[in-house]
């Protein structure tokens, strides 16, 4: 045999080891196996044919029909598109037209064309990752076959029982712990007192809850004499009557507790479409839109659904004529808080952050969380693991780009302001680091953090949550799933009566994160749980909880060694500038950082905002710019959206602070919103060598005091 035909046979023999490789690559992360149950030969659209990088480190799966699969390890990933790559060099297989987008990240693309060497294939099988010991990485369930459907279905027995028994002793203990106060309420009132007499706006409270039942019975009345007229000529005003009632709100009629933002946003003059939004790993998630109805018409159902899973390639829509000719509304987004959706914002009436920035003069645009109420996917199905294989980090590289790409699609501007709350200042704080998607900076004027949680409070160190923190992982699955987090509280949420299981949702949540209702009006108590909880990842949940991540370094972006060792050389260096520059080198974000202002809870046993203050203050974070903060004393975690002050000492500011960083060019194109019409322009200061979060007057953190917003 000659040596040109050995090769040959070589070369072969390698292509077809390739090719089997490929295949057994590509079927691991598979939707579902290229046969079906007989062995046949079947449609083979659900199979994996590359990896997608839209974050350095945050593969996705494009299948052979366009659609998503979430996001696998780094080195599955890699080695699929390895494989494929030498598959078309060969053209064994063609290319796809899907190739012209980024498939790999940079250094991977780097290694991709090296030449043949050993060297070359050395470095290739050898991908330049590493884990974050803050990320590490989730469980590789493949396509679904008898043995892992009888694993799963054994797992969500076991976690059905023992989830059931876990929730039983946290209401249980809820309960108990309420024991107390009420006979101390009791005891009061038998002595002529009265309990709630202490509240901070006790007055506020009985003047409000008396209007409520003024205005109902007076619109009873009104109803009473309509159908008595309605009767005496022969109408069918009661039925007429009744119609408009159940259509939506009645002003000065009932006020049923329902689960509808739509409804609440009626009460107020508002209301909300809703739109279908699809992140780049597959997940459909709800994006609610505030409008007024004098001055919007909102889009037919088919152009509020999902356009696809890319993120920020479209060019706006074009915009229908609108009815009025006022200048066009800045465009916010609000992200909501763990286990709720965004509807916490628009429980207050009036008050409701949502409905004060868009009757503020503000385009008000709701974002959710992938499953949220509703749990869907492109491909996957509720019992399918890979429907909840994720966790914070996919919530901020690919929920908050793919709902921030179709605002900017909606509305035809370039960068919109962000306004997260509690879990939402999270994602958007782990999307906007440098190792992340800091590119979403660039689309963001500014990040308004409201009770940000980037380190943990003192609430972490308490028995239930350090029982999460002490068990394996391997048990953590066993008590609460592969699935979602203990789903018979979404359960209960449809069979309990709206009362009393918003009653008994404060009670458990009251319990569980030490937070008390002083300063709500204590008459839309019920409304505010309603929104929560929403279906979370039981992996999501093991992140915050578990013994591996948040609850064990008490950060998100740093571990335990990593921020106890710069606070100590804080106390040793202290107001020393000659350390600024090795104080940046540990910096999460980069110059594409958007501004940020902060609003922490003085009173927050959940999270210390303090401390991400301090980051700032002493310089770790000299490319950030931070326009505002202030301490809320006395606020508690949930205070920040529900106080009945917080339209004074929180929403006002976040109005103008939004106001002032939005850029000359939207200041000129858009109507000036009510109470920001001697807000000047915020302009972003030139670095030096002090970087922008320093000390002293020439840093980036600006005075907490509210007069000093326009400055």
């Amino acid at each position: 045999m000659s040596t040109s035909q050995s090769a040959h046979i070589n070369g072969s023999a390698a292509l077809g080891k390739s090719a089997v490789e490929f295949a057994q690559q590509a079927e691991k992360l598979s939707h579902r196996l290229p046969q079906d149950s007989n062995g046949n030969e079947s449609n083979n659209d659900g199979v994996a044919v590359e990896a997608l990088f839209p974050a350095p480190h945050d593969p996705v799966i494009v299948t052979a029909d366009g659609n998503r699969l979430p996001a696998v390890s780094f080195e599955e990933a890699h080695k699929l598109n390895l494989l494929r790559e030498e598959l078309e060099r060969s053209n064994h297989i063609a290319p796809r037209a899907e190739d012209e987008a980024v498939s790999l990240p940079v250094e991977e693309k780097k290694n991709a064309t090296s030449n043949d060497s050993p060297e070359g294939t050395l470095r290739k099988s050898m991908p330049p990752s590493h884990t974050n010991p803050l990320f590490p990485p989730l469980p590789l369930y493949g396509p679904p076959s008898l043995l892992r459907d009888i694993q799963c279905r054994l797992l969500r027995i076991s976690s059905f029982f023992l989830g059931l028994a876990f929730l039983s002793v946290i209401v249980l203990g809820a309960l108990f712990t309420s024991i107390l106060p009420f006979f101390q309420g009791l005891w009061q009132r038998m002595l002529g007192q009265d309990p709630d007499a202490d509240r901070p706006f006790f007055e506020e409270e009985k003047r409000r809850r008396a209007l409520r039942r003024d205005n109902e019975r007076r619109w009873k009345r009104r109803r009473s004499f309509t159908r008595a007229r309605g009767s005496e000529d022969g109408g069918d005003q009661e039925e007429n009557d009744s119609d408009s009632v159940v259509g939506g709100f009645v002003e000065g009629g009932p006020d049923p507790i329902v689960c509808d933002v739509g409804y609440y946003a009626r009460r107020v003059g508002l209301d909300v479409e809703e739109f279908q939004v699809q992140t780049e790993d597959g997940f459909i998630i709800d994006l609610w839109h505030v409008y007024d109805p004098r001055e919007y018409t909102p889009l037919p159902a088919e152009e509020r659904a999902h356009r696809g899973p890319d993120v920020f390639t479209e060019p706006p829509r074009t915009r229908h004529p609108s009815p009025t000719t006022k200048p066009p509304k800045f465009p916010v987004l609000l992200m909501h808080g763990l286990l709720q959706s965004s509807g916490a914002y628009c429980v207050n009436d009036d008050d409701s952050l949502a409905f004060f920035l868009c009757k503020s003069g503000f385009d008000v645009w709701l974002g959710n969380n992938r499953c949220g109420f509703r749990p869907k996917h492109v491909l996957l199905e509720y019992a399918d693991p890979r429907m909840w294989c994720w966790n914070i980090r996919q919530m901020g590289v690919f929920d908050l780009p793919a709902l921030t790409s179709r605002v900017l699609y909606e509305t035809g501007f370039a960068r919109i302001g962000l306004i997260s709350h509690s879990q939402g200042t999270t994602q958007t704080l782990v999307a906007l680091a440098k190792e992340q998607r800091p590119e979403l900076g660039e689309r963001l004027t500014v990040f308004c953090a409201l009770a940000p949680a980037a380190y943990a409070g003192p609430l972490i160190g308490k028995m239930y949550f350090k029982f999460m923190r002490v068990i394996s992982p391997a048990m953590f699955r066993l008590l609460f799933g592969i699935h979602a987090f203990l789903p018979i509280m979404m359960t209960m949420h449809s069979l309990l009566p709206p009362r009393v299981y918003g009653w008994l949702g404060y009670k458990v949540f009251s319990f569980l994160f030490n937070w008390t209702d002083r300063r709500w009006d204590r008459g839309l108590r019920d409304r505010m749980f309603q929104f929560a909880p929403v279906f979370v990842s039981a992996e999501s949940m093991r992140w915050w909880l578990g013994r591996e991540c948040f609850a064990k370094h008490k950060c998100i972006l740093s571990t335990k060694d990593e921020w106890r060792a710069e606070e100590r050389e804080d106390q040793q260096h202290q107001h020393q500038q000659v350390q600024q520059h090795k104080k940046g080198s540990t910096a999460w974000y980069n110059r594409q950082a958007p501004p940020f202002a902060l609003w922490v809870c003085g009173n927050d046993c959940l999270v210390d905002g303090e401390k991400l203050l301090r980051r700032f203050e002493r310089g770790r974070e000299p490319e950030v710019d931070v326009v505002h903060s202030r301490v809320l004393e006395g606020y508690e975690h949930l205070d920040v959206i529900w106080a009945m002050d917080a339209v004074d000492r929180v929403f006002t500011e976040v109005r103008e602070v939004l106001w002032k960083t939005c850029g000359a060019r939207e200041r000129a194109r858009c109507r000036v919103p009510v109470g920001c019409e001697d807000v000047e322009e915020w302009i972003r200061p030139e670095r030096g060598g002090g970087g922008g979060g320093g000390d002293g007057d020439g840093g980036g953190l600006q005075s907490s005091s509210s007069e000093d917003l326009s400055a």
